[in-house]
C-alpha cells in the first residue's frame, strides 16, 4: 500500500477518541440507535442494485463512496493494523449506518472483516447481517486481500478471492455476494485478473493507479472508463470486464477528506464551520470547492454520474466525525440546486454508480493490453518490485504448491475434518491469502512486516503437514500397523536436511499433484558417498549419482554447521494424484569423505559440454557457455549468459529527476550495467542421470548448469549475495541470455500470471504515444512462469522459466534479461520508509538462489515444452521422509508404497486446477451421507498456440476419479459461489465489432461430461459419498 496523501494514521501521538459507547456493548448502543431514530424497516428494499439511493434526472449526480482502504499488513503486521485501527473502524461505522438509512459504506479485505464479525455477539451480527441484505453496507471486491497483480499466480489470486467469497456466502448468502473488482491500491494492472474477475461473475473493475501518460490521455479522451477485454484470443467477450480509473487515486477530492488523520495532519484540509456566527464560517467557500472539482472532473469522464471515493488508508477510526462532515457537504451542496446549480451529492458505492452508467447504455471504447508497467511521473516507473525481496516471493510459491497438494490428498483420502484437519488446511490458506497482498509478495513492506508474513506461512506449513501424516495414516497400512511417522525438510533447496543428511535407512514418499505421471530427479543432502536405491516395489534399484554440492551452496550461511557435503539424485516415477515411496540405503562401504572446495578446481576437458537425451550444452575453453542444441530437432543456437548490475539511483524523491531506486522503483543511475566477468571455471561434473557445469562469477555470484538425462531443458541453478555495498552503491542484479544473431525485432513475450501471453514491444505501449523517460525501467514487465524471444525468418524460439515472479525484458537484440536481486541503500520516497537492504543470519546480505529453466525449439513446437515444464516447475511433488527400522520388503508387506487417486488420464491438454473441500457447505445443497468438493479443470493452451493441443476437448467426469463416488455435479461461477445459472453479468456495448453480443459464462457440463475450449476453466460442486 502507498498513500497517496503522503499522510499516514501511524504517529505514536495519535490519540484514539472515546467512543461514544463506552461501556456498553456495541449490541446495545446499536438498539438503542434503532429505537430512537427514525429507523425504517427496509428489509424488502433488497440488496445490490435494488439498494442504491436515487439519482436527480437532469443532474451530474456525485456518488460519494465512503470507503477505507485497510491494507493487510505494510508498516504494521496484520495484528496491529487491526487493533490499532481496524476494529475501531468497524465498529463505528455499523452504528453510523443504522443511525441513518441513507448512508451507505462499503469494505474489501476479508482478512480483517471475518477477524472483527466472528468477535461480535449474536445480537450485533443480526444488525450487520441487516445492514448488508439492505445494501447499506457492501461488500467489494470479497477477496481474503486485496491482490497484488504483478507478482501473484492465478491459482493463488483465485484461491485468494474463493477464501473471502466463502466466508461472505456462509454468513451473509446472496447478498454477500461481490459484484465489483476494486484493485484502487495495486501498482499497476494485469489483464488476466480482469479475466478472472469476469468469470467470478463480475459486472465491473475500478481502480486508482494507471500511467501518468496513460491517464493524461485518458482524461483528455474522456476514455478513463472503458472495456477491458481480459481474453480477448480465448474467451472473447465472456472474459470482458467494464473498468474505470478512478479520479483520485482512492482518496477523497482534494480538500475533503474529513477524516481524523488529514484534519489533524493536512494544513490545507478543514472542517466545515456552517455555524454563521463563527468567524472561520466557510460553508459557501467549500461548497463552492466541491462544485469547482466535480466541474473539473466531469471534463475527464464521458457521463453525468461521476464518483468520489471517500476515504483512504485506515480512515473512519472516527467514523462520527466523517459521516457528519459529509452530511453537512451533501446539505449545502444541493442545496445551490434552488440557485441553479446541476452537481447532486448522495451517498453511493461502487455498484450503485456502476448501474447507473450500465442504464446509459453508451457505447464504450475497449482496451486489449494491460497497464504495466506503471509509472506516476517521469523516472518514476514501478517495476523495482517484480523483483524485490526474491526469497519471499519464491517461499510464498513453494508454500502455495504445497498447499495445493495437500487440499488434494485432504479430498483424495476423504478425511472430512479428522484431527481437525479442514482446520488446519484452513489455517494455511488464510496466511497465502494474505501472502497475495498488495505490499506483501511485493516486497514492499517494512522488514519486520515480511518476517510476520513469513512466519504465518510457515505455521500454516507446519499445521498442514499434520494433515500429510493423517493422509498416509488412511492410504499407506495394508494392515493392522500405523502409517510410518512423516518427516519433512523445508530447505533442500539450499541441499539442508537433517532427516537425509546421516541417513542409512530412509523411506522419501512423493505425492504428485499433477493429473498426469510425474517424472521428478529427487535430490537428498547426505554425507556419503555411495547409496542403493529402490523403487517402491522394495526390489528393483534405480540408478542413482551421488554428486558434491556446488560451491555455492557451500557459502550459504547456516545457522548450522552442515554435515552433509553431496547429493544423492535419482529418478522418481510418481503417478497422477498418487504417491510413490521410494527407498535410499547407504552401503556400508561408503566412507564419509571431508569437503575440500578444491575438488572442483578442475580444467575444462577436451569435452566441454555437457548434455542429456534432449538438450546439449557447450562452453568455452575458458568456462563460459557458448551455444546450446536440441538434440531431438538438431536446432543450434549460440548462447552465452552473464550476470551485471544495475547501480541503484540515490536521490532525494521531491522531484522526478531525484527519484531513488527502492523497493518500488527501480532506476538504474546508468542505462548501462557493469559486467561481473567470470572468475574461473569450476569444473563439470557427469553421472548417468545429471551432468552439472560450475561457475564461479564473483565471491558473491555463482551458478551451476545442469541437465537431467530425461529433461528438454538447461536448469540454471544462480546464487546470488550478499550483494557488496562496502562502496556504498546499491546493486540491481540481473543475468542476460544472448542469442548472436538471433532477430527478435524488438519483441519478446511475457505470460500474465502463469496464463496467457503478452506481447511486448520495446518503448511501445499500444494505446497511448510513449514517451520513455526510463529505456531500461520503462521496459521492465512482470514475468510468472516464463519470457520468450521468436526469430520468425529462423523459426525459432528461446524461452526462459522461472521458479518465481522477476522482472524481465529484452533490451537487444537476441537478449532475455531478468533481475535476480536487488540490495538499495535509500527508500524511494513511495511509503515503506526505509531501504530495500535485507540481511541474512550472519549480518551480512541477503544470500538468494533460485532456477531457470531454458527451453530452445520451433515456434510451433515450443508450447508442448513451456506448457507443462511450467506447471511442472510450480506443482512440485510434496516429499516426506520416514525412517521405519526395516528393510524395504517388508516395508513393502506392510503399507502400500504406490497409489493413484486416477481412473484414467486426462488429455494432455487439462489441467486439475483446484480440488478441495468446501469449509462448510457448498452453494447447492448436499444430501445426508455426502460431502461437497471444489474442483476445477482447465484448458492449459491458447487458440492457435498447438496443432492438437488447442483444440477444444471434452472428458467424462466419472471416469476420473476412483477413491470416491460421485452422486452429484453442478458447474458454479470460477469463484466458486455462485451456481452458474445464478450468473447474470451486465452487458455493454463497445465499439469492438468482433465482441459478441453476449458476455455470460458458458457452460461446459452435460452429464459428466466436460467440455473445455482453450484457457477455458470449469468450476463445479461435486457431492461425493462418504
Amino acid at each position: 500500500m502507498v498513500s497517496f496523501l503522503r499522510v499516514y494514521p501511524g504517529s505514536p501521538n495519535l490519540q484514539l477518541p472515546t467512543m461514544l459507547w463506552k461501556g456498553l456493548s456495541l449490541a446495545i448502543l446499536l438498539l438503542l440507535i434503532s429505537a430512537s431514530s427514525c429507523y425504517a424497516d427496509n428489509s424488502d428494499a433488497g440488496c445490490g442494485y435494488e439498494s442504491c439511493n436515487a439519482e436527480k434526472p437532469g443532474m451530474i449526480n456525485v456518488h460519494l463512496v465512503p470507503h477505507t482502504h485497510d491494507d493487510v499488513g505494510w508498516l504494521m503486521t496484520v495484528d496491529q493494523y487491526y487493533y490499532k485501527y481496524v476494529q475501531w473502524i468497524l465498529d463505528g461505522v455499523i452504528p453510523e449506518l443504522v443511525a441513518d438509512p441513507s448512508k451507505r459504506f462499503i469494505y474489501v479485505e476479508i482478512a480483517f472483516f471475518s477477524r472483527w464479525f466472528r468477535q461480535q455477539d449474536k445480537a450485533t451480527q443480526q444488525v450487520v447481517k441487516k445492514l448488508v441484505n439492505e445494501g447499506r453496507l457492501e461488500f467489494i471486491l470479497g477477496g481474503w486481500s486485496m491482490n497484488d497483480e504483478a507478482a501473484t499466480h492465478y491459482s493463488a489470486i483465485i484461491d485468494n478471492h474463493k477464501l473471502g467469497f466463502e466466508f461472505l456466502r456462509e454468513n451473509f448468502g446472496k447478498c454477500g455476494r461481490t459484484k465489483i473488482g476494486w484493485q484502487i491500491d495495486p501498482f499497476g494492472h494485469s489483464r488476466e485478473q480482469a479475466s478472472l474477475f469476469a468469470q467470478f461473475g463480475f459486472d465491473g473493475l475500478f481502480f486508482g493507479r494507471l500511467d501518468y501518460q496513460d491517464k493524461d490521455k485518458r482524461q483528455k479522451t474522456k476514455t478513463m472508463e472503458h472495456v477491458w477485454r481480459g481474453s480477448p484470443k480465448n474467451l472473447g467477450a465472456k472474459a470482458n470486464l467494464f473498468t474505470g480509473v478512478l479520479p483520485n487515486g482512492y482518496n477523497p477530492p482534494n480538500g475533503f477528506c474529513f477524516d481524523y488523520t488529514c484534519l489533524a495532519y493536512n494544513p490545507s484540509q478543514t472542517e466545515i464551520m456552517d455555524d454563521p456566527r463563527l468567524h472561520d464560517y466557510n460553508v459557501e467557500l467549500m461548497v463552492d470547492g466541491l462544485i469547482k472539482a466535480m466541474k473539473d472532473q466531469s471534463r475527464s469522464y464521458a457521463t453525468n454520474h461521476l464518483i468520489a471515493t471517500m476515504g483512504s488508508d485506515f480512515n473512519y477510526v472516527q467514523a462520527h466525525m466523517f459521516f457528519a462532515e459529509m452530511d453537512k457537504l451533501i446539505k449545502y451542496v444541493n442545496a445551490r440546486q434552488a440557485v441553479g446549480s446541476k452537481i447532486n451529492l448522495l451517498y453511493s458505492t461502487p455498484s450503485c454508480y456502476l448501474k447507473q452508467l450500465n442504464n446509459d447504455n453508451r457505447t464504450w471504447t475497449t482496451k486489449d493490453d494491460d497497464f504495466f508497467p506503471y509509472a506516476d511521473r517521469a523516472h518514476g516507473f514501478w517495476s523495482g518490485y517484480f523483483t524485490s525481496r526474491p526469497t519471499q516471493k519464491h517461499y510464498t510459491r513453494v508454500v502455495n504448491s504445497f498447499f495445493q497438494s495437500t487440499k488434494q490428498m485432504y479430498c483424495l483420502a476423504k478425511l472430512n475434518g479428522l484431527n481437525k484437519s479442514k482446520e488446519q488446511l484452513n489455517i494455511l490458506a488464510s496466511a497465502l491469502g494474505t501472502a497475495q497482498h498488495h505490499d506483501a509478495i511485493t516486497g514492499t513492506e517494512k522488514q519486520a512486516v515480511v518476517f510476520d508474513y513469513e512466519e504465518r506461512l510457515a505455521n500454516g506449513v507446519n499445521q498442514v503437514q499434520n494433515v500429510v501424516q493423517d493422509v498416509y495414516n488412511k492410504l499407506m497400512p495394508k494392515g493392522g500397523a500405523a502409517a510410518p511417522e512423516q518427516l519433512f525438510c523445508t530447505q533442500l533447496n539450499i541441499s539442508l536436511c537433517s532427516v537425509t543428511a546421516n541417513l542409512t535407512n530412509l523411506q522419501v514418499t512423493l505425492y504428485n499433484p499433477l493429473a498426469r505421471e510425474a517424472k521428478y530427479y529427487v535430490r537428498l543432502p547426505v554425507s556419503g558417498t555411495k547409496y542403493t536405491v529402490y523403487q517402491s516395489d522394495g526390489k528393483t534399484t534405480v540408478q542413482n549419482d551421488v554428486l558434491p554440492i556446488s560451491p555455492g551452496t557451500a557459502q550459504i550461511p547456516l545457522p548450522t554447521n552442515r554435515t552433509a557435503h553431496f547429493e544423492v539424485v535419482f529418478l522418481a516415477s510418481v503417478p497422477a494424484l498418487g504417491f510413490s515411496t521410494y527407498f535410499v540405503r547407504r552401503q556400508s562401504t561408503s566412507n564419509v569423505l571431508r569437503f575440500q572446495r578444491e575438488y572442483y578446481r578442475t580444467q575444462v576437458s577436451t569435452d566441454n559440454s555437457i548434455k542429456g537425451k534432449y538438450v546439449r550444452l557447450d562452453f568455452s575453453a575458458s568456462g563460459e557457455v557458448s551455444s546450446m542444441t536440441n538434440l531431438k530437432t538438431g536446432l543450434k543456437v549460440p548462447l552465452s549468459q552473464n550476470f551485471f548490475y544495475y547501480e541503484g539511483m540515490t536521490g532525494n524523491n521531491t522531484k522526478g529527476e531525484f527519484q531513488a531506486s527502492g523497493a518500488y522503483i527501480f532506476r538504474p543511475q546508468k542505462n548501462e550495467p557493469t559486467k561481473l566477468s567470470l572468475k574461473f571455471f569450476a569444473g563439470i561434473q557427469r553421472g548417468v542421470l545429471v551432468q552439472e557445469a560450475y561457475q564461479q562469477v564473483t565471491n558473491w555470484v555463482s551458478q551451476v548448469y545442469r541437465i537431467y538425462e530425461d529433461k528438454p531443458y538447461v536448469e540454471v541453478e544462480w546464487t546470488v549475495g550478499p550483494v557488496p555495498v562496502a562502496d556504498h552503491i546499491g546493486k540491481e542484479v540481473i543475468t542476460r541470455y544472448h542469442l548472436d544473431g538471433f532477430e527478435n525485432k524488438k519483441t519478446f513475450y511475457t505470460d500474465a500470471n502463469g496464463r496467457e501471453i503478452l506481447e511486448r514491444v520495446l518503448n511501445y505501449r499500444p494505446t497511448w504515444q510513449l514517451k520513455q523517460t526510463e529505456p531500461v525501467a520503462g521496459n521492465y514487465y512482470p514475468v510468472n512462469s516464463f519470457i520468450s524471444i521468436k526469430d520468425t525468418k529462423k523459426n525459432v524460439q528461446f524461452t526462459v522459466l522461472v521458479d518465481r515472479a522477476q522482472g524481465g525484458t529484452s533490451l537487444n537484440e537476441g537478449d532475455v534479461e531478468l533481475m535476480l536481486h536487488r540490495r538499495l541503500l535509500v527508500d524511494d520516497g513511495k511509503g515503506v520508509g526505509e531501504a530495500l537492504d535485507e540481511r541474512d543470519i550472519d549480518g551480512k546480505g541477503l544470500v538468494t538462489r533460485g532456477t531457470h529453466y531454458l527451453l530452445l525449439d520451433s515456434i510451433e513446437n515450443s508450447s508442448r515444452l513451456y506448457r507443462p515444464t511450467a506447471q511442472d516447475i510450480f506443482l512440485t511433488p510434496a516429499i516426506s521422509f520416514s525412517t521405519a527400522e526395516v528393510s524395504p520388503v517388508q516395508y513393502v508387506t506392510k503399507f502400500k508404497t504406490q497409489w493413484s487417486a486416477l481412473k484414467s488420464s486426462l488429455p494432455a491438454n487439462i489441467h486439475l486446477l483446484t480440488l478441495e473441500q468446501f469449509y462448510q457447505s457448498g452453494p447447492l445443497p448436499t444430501a445426508s451421507g455426502e460431502v461437497p468438493y471444489l474442483v476445477r479443470f482447465e484448458h492449459f493452451y491458447e487458440v492457435g498456440e498447438d496443432k492438437e493441443y488447442s483444440k477444444p476437448v471434452s472428458f467424462d467426469l466419472k471416469n476420473v476419479f476412483s477413491p470416491f463416488v460421485i452422486s452429484e455435479i453442478q458447474e458454479l461461477s470460477l469463484g466458486g459461489n455462485i451456481p452458474i445459472d445464478e450468473v447474470k453479468r451486465l452487458q455493454w456495448r463497445t465499439s469492438n465489432t468482433s465482441d459478441s453480443k453476449s458476455e455470460q459464462p458458458t457452460k461446459h457440463l452435460t452429464g459428466t461430461t466436460l467440455t473445455l475450449s482453450p484457457m477455458e476453466i470449469v468450476t463445479l460442486q461435486v457431492n461425493v459419498r462418504v
